[in-house]
């Protein structure tokens, strides 16, 4: 990991350490997720807000957001694709969460694979 890398990430885990609990905890959750399911991206503070890209340098693909309600988004960097089923053409981009339990965590691992590939 390059020195930048390693200052991107270090002023990810200060953002997230400096949340208010629980959303602390779910939030360094939500991190480990995100860094165990795609290993390659670069977390770096994108717009003040943790953010995961391919290399520090381009454009955030994730983003956490710790607004009203904790916030996991897809920037308009990936290709989005049509949700289908009952969803058809609608192209998901944001989900709330509260909390991360067993199925929420394999859902956060799907939608971030799915902005890396």
């Amino acid at each position: 990991m390059s020195s930048k890398d390693e200052k991107n990430l270090s002023q990810v885990i200060e953002k997230i350490s400096k949340m208010d609990e629980p959303r602390r905890s779910v939030m360094q959750q939500v991190h480990d997720i995100i860094m165990t399911a795609e290993p390659t991206l670069k977390p770096r503070i994108w717009y003040g807000m943790p953010a995961y890209a391919k290399a520090a340098s381009s454009p955030a693909l994730v983003t956490l957001r710790n607004d009203e309600r904790l916030n996991l988004a897809i920037t308009e960097k990936p290709a989005f694709r049509p949700a289908g089923g009952v969803d058809g053409a609608l192209m998901p981009a944001a989900w709330y969460f509260e909390s991360v339990d067993e199925f929420t965590a394999r859902r956060i691992a799907e939608i971030v694979h799915s902005v890396v590939d």
